[in-house]
This record gives structure tokens, sequence and C-alpha cells, in this order.
């Protein structure tokens, strides 16, 4: 299974004009379910800004200043990571370069019989990931704020994706988990 999993904003921004992300700040009861849908997956594919904003928690030992974030440090670290570049970037860890189009690196992260699940992140990679009909599930946090301008998580499409509204769930402050189900080949 492959999945899209992000915070956005009510108007479907992932990160604001600046590139900033303060609004999506999780509450604790936030981040334990966003611990725990990480260490569901068994692998990550991400695009080289996300990777290099979320390298912190393999580098800054500041990131695990309470045992719920270092456990997510854990986790994360541990992860096996498929980094898309087209810049070149420097990997460590669990993480490594892809070295493969897209489609041939999701199969392969799905294992055989594609019975691993795997997020993919990033919206250049994402939107990449939902054109070529590769995306089985859309997980967003949509966050209580609308900010007009950004990064959008979803790319233009050819014709619409209707999804299947899956699961709906509600975060202090004010945050909805909303998990849809997108038809196989979208």
């Amino acid at each position: 299974m492959l999945t899209i999993s992000m915070s956005v904003s009510l108007d479907g921004f992932i990160s604001d004009r600046s590139g900033g992300l303060d609004w999506g700040a999780p509450s604790p009861e936030l981040f334990a379910f966003q611990l725990e849908h990480v260490r569901s997956l068994d692998a990550y594919l991400l695009g080289r800004r996300l990777y290099e904003t979320m390298l912190v928690w393999e580098t800054d030992p500041g990131m695990r200043s309470t045992p719920a974030s270092a456990e997510f440090a854990d986790v994360w670290a541990a992860l096996p990571k498929t980094v898309f570049s087209r810049s070149g970037v420097r990997v460590d860890g669990a993480a490594r370069l892809a070295d493969a189009p897209l489609r041939e690196e999701v199969e392969r992260a799905r294992g055989d019989g594609g019975t691993r699940t795997v997020s993919i992140g990033g919206a250049d990679l994402a939107g990449q990931a939902l054109r070529l009909g590769l995306v089985d599930e859309v997980r967003l946090l949509r966050c209580p704020v609308i900010l007009g301008g950004g990064t959008p998580l979803f790319p233009e499409l050819a014709s619409p994706i209707v999804a299947e509204l899956a699961e709906i769930r509600l975060f202090e402050p004010g945050i909805v988990f909303e998990r849809y189900r997108l038809p196989r080949g979208a």
C-alpha cells in the first residue's frame, strides 16, 4: 500500500509562502498518533526538501528532549527511506538515493506481492505518484488555518479522482484527520 500522509491547511497547502510549517505543530495526542503511523510503515519515499527537513530527527540531539520525541527520532532514523533528488544530495543512515524511475522505486518499496506499507512525501513527488495511479490512500491532517498561498499538496490532474472517505478523527486544537481510499490505478 502506498499512502500520502501530510499536514495541510484548510486551503490545501503543506507549507506557507516562506516555507514555514509552524502553523501545523502537533499536540501531544496528535504527535503520538503520528508516531504510531510512522511506526506502521515499512519504508518512506521522499523528495530532497522533505528529506532535508526531516533530517533533524536523525542529527539534532535537541529533537530528543522528551521521551515521545526521542522515540519518534529512533523510529524515523531506523525507517528505510528512498530519497529522490535532481540536484543530488548526500544521504546517511537508513536512506538511499533513488536509482530508478518512481514507479519502479514504489514497486521495490512495496516488496514482493505489494504487501509492504509505504508512505510518500513531498508535494512534487507525491503528485507524481498520484498522476501515475500509484497511491492507495491519502491521509490528511487538516489544520484550522487558511494560508492563502504556499506549496499546494495536490497537483493539477487531467481528470478528477473520486476518493472514498474511510476514517475521520478530531484532534485538539481543531485538527481533523481524514483518511481516504483511492480507486486502484486512479
